[in-house]
């Protein structure tokens, strides 16, 4: 596995050339000065429980999903925005630990279906059965959401207790429906290619079928058709970036957390079984091992020894950034920071800013979404800490927070 210089001990950044290998990226430091521009941070909304997705809608409003199994709309995007509850039926959500009614999607044709994806840990009487995505139509006055029929996906595997349910959904430029997935804490989970956890899937927004380019398209496997990416632990953010690349955050063991760009195909490198030969969930192997997978996708940036728990992530787009303009935004929960990513074209990693407006000041971060009106929403999810950096409960005042530049 590559060496990452500890993210405490840096003090300037570094660019991309400086004392690397040819095939190990050079740590970018996330102790980076002053940014040249500075940001407003406002609450839009508080007195929510771990909202984990936020959507916008058409009209200017925004639904926001929260773990616990609840449901709300926005009014609007300003701050101290009325928050309505939306009525919908999730008594089938399993919320235990990191589990419960998770990402959430506005469909691109919202204005003539009225639809939205949801992602959910899934119980029956009580039992953990799987995670599944479930389309939804919202009400003309916005007050309840129906099931719109069977759901979209099942079968992506969960753990009872909730851990690692990584469970993001993002539109790609080309149509697709992206979700990144947790591998459950198995060990034989990420490699898995029958498995749907510890990956990234690419299908039909509408239907569920794995798309024709897929690269395990010709599987007799259901499930590896659906596969766009494998190896990977706990995805948390997915970010299509414009232009076509995608980038994920996902969550490391004790640090070595990740940024990671997109290949199809590729293996991440994530092995907690080593090839097989345990059956406990080894965390001490690489992140990325490449000594085990040599042609594994590397990271374009990683935490090193610093445990961030990157979670949502978003490309900040248009003029009205300044200097932000093209930056990746990843939320962090353990971290209670906000990292601005500077990404070169081939997908390398130039430069980390942490904005003084986000750093250890609300918390933690969860949700990442830019809005129609141009500005970054930021849930924040400040319940109690779970052992890994992604877990809270009992959080009864988190927020929305809308960020511009002043």
């Amino acid at each position: 596995m590559r060496r990452f210089v500890s993210l405490a001990l840096l003090l300037t950044l570094v660019g991309c050339g400086s004392g690397s290998s040819p095939d190990q990226p050079a740590p970018v430091s996330t102790a980076a000065p002053a940014p040249t521009a500075t940001l407003r941070v406002e609450v839009v909304a508080a007195g929510l429980e771990h909202p984990w997705d936020i959507g916008f809608l058409p009209d200017g409003t925004a639904l926001v999903v929260q773990r616990p199994g609840r449901l709300v709309l926005l009014a609007d995007h300003r701050a101290g925005a009325l928050v309505r509850p939306v009525q919908a039926d999730f008594g089938d959500v399993l919320v235990e630990g990191e589990g419960g009614q998770l990402g959430l999607l506005v469909h691109p044709d919202f204005a003539t279906n009225r639809r939205f994806i949801t992602c959910q840990t899934h119980q029956v009487n009580g039992n953990a059965v799987d995670v599944r995505l479930i389309t939804w139509r919202l009400s003309e006055d916005g007050a309840r959401a129906d099931r719109v029929g069977p759901p979209l996906l099942t079968g992506i595997p969960v753990n009872p207790s909730g851990r690692h349910s990584g469970c993001r959904p993002a539109l790609a430029e080309d149509g697709a429906l992206l979700l990144g997935t947790g591998d459950i804490a198995r060990p034989g989970v990420p490699q898995d290619r029958s498995s749907l956890g510890g990956k990234v899937l690419r299908m039909n927004i509408d239907t569920g079928a794995p798309l024709p380019d897929n690269p395990f398209i010709g599987s007799a496997d259901p499930h590896e058709r659906l596969i766009y990416t494998f190896g990977h632990r706990n995805v948390q953010g997915v970010a299509p970036r414009p232009g076509g690349q995608v980038f994920i955050s996902e969550h490391g063991p004790t640090g070595d957390d990740e940024v990671n760009l997109l290949r199809p195909g590729g293996n991440y490198g994530w092995d907690p079984s080593q090839g097989g030969t345990v059956s406990s969930y080894d965390e001490s192997v690489p992140m990325t091992d490449t000594g085990r997978f040599p042609d594994a996708v590397r990271a374009v940036w990683s935490s090193g020894d610093e445990r961030q728990a990157p979670s949502g992530a978003a490309f900040l787009t248009g003029p009205q950034w300044g200097p932000f303009d093209g930056m990746l935004a990843v939320a962090t929960l353990r971290g209670t920071k906000l990292l601005l990513l500077r990404i070169d074209p081939d997908g390398s990693v130039r430069e980390v800013q942490i904005p003084a407006e986000l750093r250890n000041t609300h918390g933690r971060l969860r949700g990442v979404r830019q809005g129609p009106d141009g500005a970054l929403y930021i849930t924040t999810s400040n319940g109690s800490n779970g052992s890994n950096g992604s877990n809270g409960s009992n959080g009864s005042n988190d927020k929305i927070l809308r960020v511009s530049t002043t």
